[in-house]
């Protein structure tokens, strides 16, 4: 930016007085709100007013605090849009809209407001309609139906400037980019031996390394669903109230053509089609069930704070191109979280990939054996989100390693992560086989990153301490 373009934008902050002016203005309403409520209070004692009086005092008391309203929105949601960031991200009393507030969303609140504070006006023409000329109801009566006319029209054009401009963020602010000509279509089987296994053949899988083929290569024998990242229905892994029974691994639902889902996610089409993209989109990430956030109990861990999984549920971090690592024992619920927090992600039109992270390693070094390494790394630009689940329960391989640290490190600062791991980053060298290896990941992967700690027992293991010394019920005697 040039000097003159600086200055310029730097004119904005001639703006801010005028918000402090308003500040003065909530001010003088809550003098005035204050004095009708004496005023009303008093009446009441002394019974100078009947019932139609005190209803008209009390509108105009909610006339007074809808105004007041209507200045904070426009105060708050006014400076953060058009002065400066005032971050609030994380604190307790943000307000709800404030998360996704922007110039059309704040015009369509005002004109919802200014229609309430002319409803309540014209309701106060009505309760006193003895004392109201028939030329006052006539145009307050028109004058509200202008209102809510302009409101209607706001409320109409803002959905294809919001949806424009989600479109413009996707493509310049770590959104969902254009898929990379080379990109494999979501769900698509690579070639290999798993290619033709219909669901019938796929082999049940438990906990631990045996899920993964055993001591050995971790991809062995999975090309399909490494590949293609099918996982088992059902099965939770570190999920927070999944069971550990064994699952079949399903095939996959079709996806629709690509494009389709994300016109439909935009609001192209209507809200059946809109939904039918959204579940496209979770049905191509390969979650290995589908969990909600505010399904997760956070009330049995110490830690994290609650508003912390508040706040990530916003996605504030996939628009920002940043990461989140879970970090914490078995059963504590990372996978809940990371399969939450994509699940949301594809509700709001992005698209995700999920895998543990022994299939993201041997995907990697098919691709590297193909020759393809670039273009891979280069078609999962295509998912606005990456989760690495369960980094640590089986070790990479020096390759491997190598090769999960250049994902990382091609998505620095382009694209998102979510990485799960029952390891503290001092561990990981442990995992990586590699010291060096493992600080360069670690050193990328926080670097824009929520670190978030789960701290509590075990969601599965709960009760079984108690069970193992007084034994089952039903079985004394």
């Amino acid at each position: 930016m040039t000097t003159l373009g600086y200055a310029l934008f730097a004119t904005r902050w001639l703006q801010a007085p005028l918000y402090f002016g308003l500040v003065a203005a909530q001010g003088v309403y809550v003098y005035k709100f204050f004095s009708e409520l004496w005023k009303l209070v008093a009446h009441v004692i002394s019974g100078q007013v009947d019932e139609t009086h005190v209803m008209l005092a009390v509108l105009k008391l909610v006339d007074v605090v809808m105004i007041a309203n209507l200045l904070i929105m426009v105060i708050i949601g006014g400076y953060e849009t058009f002065v400066s960031r005032i971050g609030l991200q994380g604190h307790r009393d943000q307000p709800e809209w404030l998360s996704h507030v922007n110039s059309n969303v704040l015009k369509v609140k005002l004109a919802t407001a200014i229609v309430g504070i002319s409803s309540v006006h014209l309701l106060q023409m009505f309760v006193d309609v003895h004392h109201t000329p028939e030329h006052d109801l006539l145009w307050g009566t028109v004058i509200h139906m202008a209102f809510i006319g302009s409101a209607l029209i706001l409320a109409y054009m803002s959905g294809p400037m919001n949806a424009h401009e989600h479109g413009a963020k996707a493509h310049t602010k770590g959104g969902d980019p254009a898929p990379h000509p080379g990109a494999p279509e979501p769900g698509a089987r690579p070639s290999g031996d798993d290619r033709g296994r219909s669901s019938g053949d796929a082999e049940p899988y438990g906990d631990g390394e045996d899920r993964y083929g055993g001591h050995g290569d971790p991809g062995a024998g999975r090309e399909g669903r490494c590949g293609g990242l099918d996982r088992a229905r059902g099965h939770g892994g570190d999920d927070a109230s999944d069971e550990a029974a064994p699952t079949l691994v399903l095939p996959r639902p079709a996806v629709p053509e690509r494009g389709v889902p994300e016109q439909r996610a935009n609001g192209y089409g209507g809200a059946g089609q809109a939904a039918s993209g959204t579940e496209a989109r979770i049905a191509a990430a390969g979650f290995p069930a589908r969990k909600e956030l505010e399904a997760f109990d956070a009330t049995r861990l110490r830690a994290p704070d609650p508003l912390v999984l508040d706040r990530l549920g916003r996605l504030d971090f996939v628009a920002r191109r940043e990461n989140v690592v879970f970090l914490g024992g078995p059963g504590t619920g990372k996978t809940h979280l990371a399969v939450a927090l994509g699940v949301r992600a594809c509700e709001a039109g992005r698209r995700v990939l999920f895998a543990p992270a022994p299939e993201w390693g041997a995907r990697l070094r098919r691709a590297k054996e193909a020759g393809r390494l670039a273009d891979e790394l280069a078609a999962l630009d295509a998912y606005a989100l990456l989760v690495v689940d369960e980094l640590g329960y089986v070790p990479f391989d020096p390759e491997s390693a190598n090769l999960f640290f250049q994902l990382v490190a091609h998505r620095y600062e382009r694209a998102s992560l979510i990485v799960t791991s029952d390891r503290p980053f001092g561990r990981w060298a442990e995992v990586f086989g590699d010291a060096g290896i493992a600080s360069a990941t670690v050193d990328r992967l926080v670097h824009h990153a929520e670190v978030v700690t789960l701290e509590g027992e075990s969601y599965r293991a709960r009760g079984l301490a108690g069970a193992a010394v007084g034994g089952w019920p039903g079985l004394d005697g």
